[in-house]
């Protein structure tokens, strides 16, 4: 397996990850199926969670497109990111108390919701230093190539690895809403519920690790 490819399926690996994850907002499309007694309401609301979630990881992403000296810098900047993914990670370790700031938006702004659901758990961050190694693997040559050029290929790079990982994330967590919704009722949301505060942290400081071991 290349490079690329290890990256790629880590991209999606943490979409699957993050549409499991509850936190990330699926009992939300659950509550809005059964309020309106309509599947299409669960779509709807996957939907919306889904575009909050996209902007999310665009929010974060695509700003280190327009650095144009990522080229030259590259490996410091991954460096910095991998450490503030490990010291978020760190962070939620210790502290697991959800932002209060988000039960104070509407249920009808589940995309709001979801933006800021996963900027503050720190989804985009996480996808950082997979990104700047996607961009080390595309053949560049910094010292002949146009900035704009450089810049279209990373802003390219950016949309692909927000597009991908959300459409893992809006199917995993679209399944598990479904099933709930579907099949296993409310039941299963009181008995089975099941917390990942502290995988979540885990998983950040791996992901950081991990970034930096193949970096240094």
């Amino acid at each position: 397996m290349t490079t690329a490819t290890a990256l790629w399926w880590a991209v999606s690996a943490s979409g699957i990850y993050h549409g499991i994850n509850p936190g990330m907002g699926w009992p939300l499309a659950v509550s809005a199926a059964l309020m309106d007694r309509s599947q299409q309401s669960l779509l709807k609301a996957t939907l919306a969670l889904a575009a909050g979630h996209f902007l999310a990881m665009a929010a974060i992403l695509f700003p280190f497109t327009a650095l144009l000296f990522l080229a030259r810098w590259q490996r410091e900047i991954q460096i910095t990111a991998a450490c503030l993914v490990i010291g978020l990670g760190l962070y939620l370790m210790v502290n697991r108390r959800h932002p209060r700031f988000l039960a104070r938006v509407p249920p009808s702004q589940l995309a709001l919701w979801s933006f800021l659901a996963a900027t503050a758990h720190g989804a985009g961050l996480m996808l950082v230093p997979i990104y700047l190694g996607l961009c080390r693997t595309v053949d560049t040559d910094a010292g002949h190539a146009a900035a704009q050029d450089l810049m279209a290929r990373n802003a390219g790079i950016a949309m692909s690895v927000a597009l991908v990982h959300t459409l893992a994330m809006s199917l995993s967590g679209g399944l598990m809403a479904f099933g709930v919704y579907r099949w296993f009722g409310l039941r299963f949301l009181s008995k089975s519920w099941f917390n990942l505060d502290l995988v979540w942290a885990l998983s950040l400081i791996l992901v950081g690790a991990i970034s930096l071991l193949v970096v240094v």
